[in-house]
């Protein structure tokens, strides 16, 4: 990681099957647990079982012999990673360092301009059909709805292993699919705004700054976990882990500056146990500018162990 100590091997497994060393993940983000049969068609959600098998080979083949180990995760795998944590912890012995790296996986229950919650009634509509109920956090689930359980706000309060949150608080999936979905601006007055926060009025940023607002209100959380760390840019972007012009590099984004490798890799040695870092507002870190326009990474929702 960056700086940080010395990395054996590193394995990929990709929740939409596009990288997949170990099979295609059917049941999004290694969720489902569930066979449903509609107008005589057989679906079969086995995201969890994927999931289970996989660890459990991996155990197998040598991973049960790790003296650390990072659990990984991009955006949709992120979010997966988050709901797998613990159980990931619980496979080693307690004498092993095990941490889990969270990259643009903080979905936001917010509502989008018109007024709409469009990842929440996504988020209902998986839980329900996908039965996920199972990977949900137990104390959650005895106060909260399965759904308000499903979102990292909640989630993050009930995981006990050390974790990192990298998340841009103007993130650009997010923006364009859970702020501004096509349905929610059929003007196509947004459309612009949505592709490059450069090309947004005032009146369009004060409505990204409520949605960066949200996600640093709903990660105080995180300030008292002691062995938890935070960077959290100011950056139109997605995933920054899985390129090297955002990950370290002369352009990267710094906050306190550091690169992200640098404060991930501090973290994760414990050079700097409980670096939580959290941005200005939009447009008053410079080395955000470096960054290109964001584009689609669906195909790289994934989890990895290091």
């Amino acid at each position: 990681m960056g700086s940080s100590a010395a990395i054996s091997y590193r394995i990929l497994i990709s929740t939409t099957g596009t990288k997949s060393t170990c099979g295609t993940a059917m049941g999004r983000r290694f969720l489902g647990t569930r066979k449903l049969t509609e107008d005589g068609t057989t679906l079969y959600f086995r995201g969890l079982r994927i999931y289970e098998a996989v660890i459990d080979e991996l155990m197998e083949k040598g991973l049960t012999n790790a003296t650390q180990a990072l659990f990984t995760g991009c955006s949709a795998g992120a979010l997966s990673m988050m709901l797998h944590c613990d159980d990931f912890r619980a496979r080693f012995p307690q004498e092993v360092s095990v941490k889990c790296f969270a990259d643009a996986g903080f979905f936001l229950d917010e509502k989008d301009i018109s007024g709409k919650r469009s990842l929440w009634s996504l988020y209902d509509r998986v839980i329900h059909l996908q039965n996920v109920r199972k990977v949900l956090p137990k104390d959650c689930l005895a106060n909260k709805e399965p759904t308000e359980c499903f979102f990292p706000a909640e989630l993050i309060k009930s995981i006990h292993t050390p974790m990192f949150i990298l998340n841009p608080s103007y993130d650009s999936w997010q923006i364009r699919n859970v702020l501004v979905p096509d349905s929610s601006a059929p003007d196509k007055s947004w459309l612009s705004c949505k592709e490059n926060i450069r090309n947004c009025n005032s009146t369009q940023v004060e409505v990204l700054d409520g949605l960066r607002n949200k996600m640093v209100n709903d990660l105080k959380v995180v300030e008292d976990k002691e062995d938890w760390g935070m960077f959290i840019d100011s950056c139109f972007t997605h995933c920054q882990s899985l390129s090297g012009v955002s990950w370290h590099s002369p352009t990267s984004p710094r906050l306190e500056n550091k690169t992200i490798a640098e404060a991930v890799g501090d973290w994760h040695s414990g050079r700097s146990q409980g670096a939580k870092e959290i941005d200005c507002m939009y447009q008053c870190n410079p080395t955000c500018n470096s960054l290109p326009p964001p584009r689609d990474v669906t195909a790289f929702d994934h989890v990895e162990i290091y």
